[in-house]
């Protein structure tokens, strides 16, 4: 009897051990993915640093992907590589919309429909793995108007089909596009600027002449989106998720963590630090 008492003891100790811990998968463009050349450009993706707001009971696995969109994420395999990792009780973000507008690209555009429709698709196959989904609307785009000074929306119907997506789908909302909207109409052109890819001349390898970029972010703005996710998140009680929210990081800007890079089909000269099981899985 004993021996049997110790055996069992042994057993679960060593499965409490190999617990696995509930993952969060991020799925989107490239506002959100994780950037590469941190060495030469500031441009960070807000779920990039989404990990800064997060307790460690959850592992964050970040699959966004520079210009993707609904239709192209699938059509590349990526979303079935996220389906292929899902465990049940695991839990997805959803948040594309940029590139799902661009009707000259037929391998991205999506419309409005379309969109709704790929949005639903996704969320009915995360779930039949046992997964939680939640829906992002797109953040929006820096573009004030020069003369009125008034913030320009720039993604049309897209954000209003992912509010109905998600409401048909009774699944949580992250509406990043009303935060950020209200953000930036807070902070005015001027004083949004530095939150987004505007580079000067000679301040980064990457862009030597400099670039004015409105729709991507450095770290500071992404750090600010993910605050704003994390805070909805927890405005909205979205379970499970909102049990991993550290709420003095959303109180307290906190430095920034990283993710570590998961990304699939990626190839760089460049050594990046990967779990031992993704470079297995995710060659």
């Amino acid at each position: 009897m004993k021996k049997l008492i110790l055996a069992l003891s042994v057993l679960l100790i060593a499965t409490s051990a190999t617990k696995r811990n509930v993952t969060l998968f991020l799925v989107g463009d490239s506002t959100m993915a994780d950037k590469t050349e941190l060495d030469i450009s500031p441009e960070v993706g807000w779920g990039q640093v989404f990990p800064s707001f997060l307790n460690d009971k959850i592992t964050v696995e970040n699959h966004a992907m520079n210009g993707r969109s609904t239709n192209s994420f699938q059509k590349e395999g990526r979303w079935q590589v996220v389906l292929d990792r899902l465990h049940k009780g695991d839990i997805v973000i959803i948040e594309f919309g940029h590139n799902d507008q661009k009707i000259t690209d037929p391998v991205r555009y999506a419309s409005i429909e379309d969109y709704r429709k790929n949005l639903k698709k996704m969320t009915a196959e995360a779930q039949a793995k046992g997964a939680h989904v939640i829906i992002a609307t797109p953040i929006s785009r820096r573009h004030f108007d020069s003369k009125t000074g008034e913030l320009i929306p720039k993604h049309t119907a897209y954000p209003y089909a992912a509010r109905m997506a998600a409401k048909e789908m009774n699944v949580p909302l992250l509406d990043l596009e009303e935060a950020t909207t209200e953000w930036l109409i807070n902070l005015g052109d001027e004083a949004s600027k530095k939150y987004f890819m505007n580079v000067a001349p000679g301040e980064c390898k990457k862009f030597p002449d400099g670039k004015i970029d409105n729709t991507h972010l450095r770290e500071n703005g992404a750090l600010e989106v993910g605050r704003m996710a994390a805070q909805l998140i927890l405005e909205g009680k979205m379970k499970p998720l909102c049990k991993y929210i550290k709420k003095d990081a959303v109180e307290h800007l906190p430095a920034a963590k990283y993710t570590v890079f998961c990304r699939p089909n990626f190839k760089s000269d460049k050594t990046v630090k990967v779990e031992s099981d993704l470079k297995t899985d995710l060659k």
